[in-house]
């Protein structure tokens, strides 16, 4: 169901019903007012008849005459008089149905002939004498209908109109939603552009900015996976072309020792090819990594353990000694959390680029104190230019011996993005070396 069908079947429900209401009310209201009209002038007609019987008897002593007028016949409105006796002193047609009640005193609500009455007594103060003035409930009924039909009617012939200026007023506040839609229907797959929520509704304000944060989102995971694509693309190209020349070279070898020698240089390739292979997977799958899926307090002594037996077979090869310094008790390493596998990766990854770029001979030194992790070799200390530009993807330096990719740091820094964390690679304390740093900002 469509929402602007949706609106007009809410206010065609709930305008008859809200004016129901009011019109309950009104017709309450209006019969208290009847009610009160009339009864204050019931009480003035008794306390109008009660001064003139007062009158009389102080005059001469003599009995009033029967009230006797051309409106005394009206059938909704009645009078009487009655004496001390209980005899009838003053009456109208209609009064002769009007009750002797010796201790009624106010209003008393009568049925008289299948109506309804509301009768007022009034008794004289030395209780010589009753007045009663009574009148039928149907008049009082009949002139709140009046008032309520006088009201009813005008809105009953206007409900068309206000039907149709109802339908009209929904289809021009959901104008937006439906510019919104012509709009997001004429743009191509690749349009990301933001959608203008300056001039929009408040309403949908909120949800056009969700719709264009989900642009933005999008269209940085296709920049980079577009970017990793053309990356790994150029990337690939090289080692892909020097494993083609040196299966050739294999193909024509004349002797066994070029055939070794070939072999050799073949099987070094492959070996590239997979770890280049394994570090792209391992990237693009952190690329699409917007948050942790865990965080759980970390083993340190489990991590560290992991990171350095995985690297210990590069470090026996270029002789390379791994150490790992704890802080004094009664300290601990940091204190965070995150996903333990991850940070496995994060500390392999330095480890192996400290030792595959530290002299032979040399120690390469994990380090862990209270508020950060670190790894240094003794290396050459790198110039600012090649610090600064640490990270990017398939950068080295010039001069390398060992094969790699220049994936490893961009790996290391993706981890640590993740865990909140900053990667930072700076001079050791002497000058020189290199140092990876990983602290909480």
């Amino acid at each position: 169901m469509s929402l602007q069908r949706r609106l007009l079947i809410y206010l065609l429900i709930c305008a008859p019903v809200v004016w129901a209401v009011a019109a309950w009310v009104s017709s309450s209201r209006a019969r208290t007012e009847v009610n009160e009209l009339f009864d204050t002038e019931m009480i003035r007609l008794t306390l109008q008849v009660q001064a003139t019987l007062m009158g009389l008897d102080r005059a001469k002593g003599t009995q009033p005459a029967p009230l006797v007028s051309k409106e005394a016949d009206l059938e909704d409105l009645a009078i009487a008089v009655w004496d001390h006796e209980g005899k009838v002193l003053l009456t109208d047609r209609e009064g002769t149905q009007l009750p002797l009640l010796a201790d009624a005193v106010g209003f008393v609500e009568l049925a008289l002939q299948q109506h309804s009455w509301r009768v007022y007594y009034l008794q004289s103060p030395n209780r010589e004498w009753l007045v009663a003035a009574g009148q039928k409930m149907d008049e009082r009924d009949e002139l709140v209908w009046g008032l309520v039909e006088s009201q009813l009617l005008p809105w009953l012939l206007t409900l068309p109109v206000l039907l149709l200026a109802m339908a009209w007023a929904v289809r021009q506040a959901l104008n937006p939603m439906r510019a919104l839609t012509a709009e997001l229907q004429k743009r191509s797959a690749d349009d990301l552009q933001p959608v203008p929520s300056a001039q929009a509704p408040s309403e949908i304000r909120p949800l056009l900015q969700a719709m264009n944060g989900l642009f933005g989102r999008i269209d940085a995971t296709l920049a980079r996976e577009r970017r990793f694509t053309a990356d790994a693309a150029h990337e690939l190209r090289t080692p892909l072309a020097v494993l083609s020349a040196q299966w050739d070279v294999l193909q024509r070898a004349d002797t066994e020792s070029k055939r070794e020698q070939a072999a050799k240089k073949l099987t070094v390739g492959m070996a590239r090819m997979t770890r280049l292979v394994d570090q792209l997977l391992r990237l693009s799958r952190l690329e699409a990594t917007e948050v942790l899926a865990r965080a759980e307090p970390l083993d340190w002594q489990a991590l560290a353990e992991q990171a350095m037996s995985d690297t210990l077979a590069l470090a026996e090869r270029r002789q390379i000694e791994l150490a790992c310094d704890w802080p004094p008790e009664p300290q601990n390493p940091p204190d965070w959390r995150g996903d333990g596998q991850l940070l496995a990766v994060l500390l392999r990854n330095l480890l192996d680029n400290a030792v595959r770029y530290a002299p032979e001979g040399s120690t390469v030194t994990l380090r862990l104190t209270p508020a950060n992790v670190s790894v240094d070799n003794a290396g050459e200390p790198l110039p600012a230019e090649q610090l600064h530009r640490l990270g990017e993807r398939f950068y080295r330096p010039e001069g390398q011996a060992e094969p790699g990719s220049g994936l490893g740091v961009s790996i290391a820094q993706r981890i640590a993005a993740l865990h909140g964390l900053v990667l930072r690679y700076h001079p050791r304390a002497d000058g020189g070396g290199v140092v990876a740093e990983l602290t909480a900002p």
